[in-house]
């Protein structure tokens, strides 16, 4: 069983600032860290790997620095990593970086058939959760959003039991190997790492790929030159703000109370399915 799972270096959020000039993310301001929905999919390989045997391979795409997300994926338990890393990539949307790493999965594939390809729901850096699936269009593969739980994966079979959500529900389902699944954090809870793989993530170091080490390139179709998307704007949402204070005695706060609903009937209407 081999299983591949696509990982993102991106900035702490939580720490981030917006550029005033530019109302766009200050990256510098932040430290960059494995892309937490991509933690989960790792440990949700090794959890598949421990039942079904096997091989977990890691791969990314970024600046020489994103090694470090490879290496804390081979702490969770990832076996080996590959990035590919140049210059042509950078600029990437995520239709020219779903090319460039079904490329780089193609290349792993010849030496080693993938049955499983996993990601994360998104990236939070991005926020668009397109690059799984378009990695599954490319690859020619099924993809399977949302996965809440895999509950059994069948090589003999070649197939996948699982459980994903829905916005009115969930959905259990099959499908046929290899398929690509994104998964979401509530998926399973991210283990301590054992020592051996702190030593072994200490010492690793990841197959590093360039854009010529890849085969059957359109490089028109990579970095800025293959990204269609265009960015007309970016800006930081107004703050909400808080609810008026009604102070006084009680009969002047129901006075002022039944001002206010008096202003705004519409609270008051009852909506119907027909409405």
């Amino acid at each position: 069983m081999h299983i591949v799972v696509c990982v993102k270096q991106v900035p702490d959020t939580k720490i981030i600032k917006i550029n005033p000039k530019t109302n766009t993310l200050d990256r510098r301001s932040a430290p960059a860290i494995l892309n937490p929905y991509d933690a989960h999919a790792v440990q949700e390989a090794v959890k598949i790997r421990n039942k079904t045997g096997g091989t977990i391979s890691v791969l990314s795409m970024g600046p020489p620095q994103a090694v470090a997300v490879i290496k804390k994926s081979v702490e969770i338990g990832a076996d080996q990593g590959y990035l590919i890393s140049d210059r042509a990539f950078a600029g990437a949307d995520t239709l020219a970086t779903s090319y460039a790493l079904s490329k780089a999965l193609e290349k792993i594939s010849k030496d080693n058939p993938i049955d499983l390809v996993i990601c994360g729901k998104h990236a939070i850096d991005g926020d668009t959760g397109q690059v799984g699936p378009g990695i599954a269009r490319r690859l020619d593969i099924p993809p399977i959003t949302n996965v809440i739980e895999v509950s059994k994966v069948n090589k003999e079979e070649k197939n996948v039991h699982i459980k994903r959500k829905q916005i009115d529900g969930y959905e259990v389902l099959e499908s046929q190997l290899p398929c690509l699944l994104t998964v979401e954090k509530e998926i399973n809870d991210i283990e301590y790492a054992p020592l051996p793989n702190m030593i072994n993530a200490a010492r690793y170091e990841p197959v590093i790929w360039s854009v010529n080490d890849l085969e059957d390139v359109d490089k028109a179709q990579l970095g800025l030159k293959g990204s269609p998307t265009i960015v007309g704007k970016m800006f930081s949402p107004p703050k909400l703000e808080g609810g008026k204070r009604i102070e006084g005695n009680p009969d002047s706060q129901v006075e002022q109370l039944m001002g206010i609903l008096m202003e705004r009937k519409d609270l008051l209407k009852i909506k119907t399915a027909n409405s």
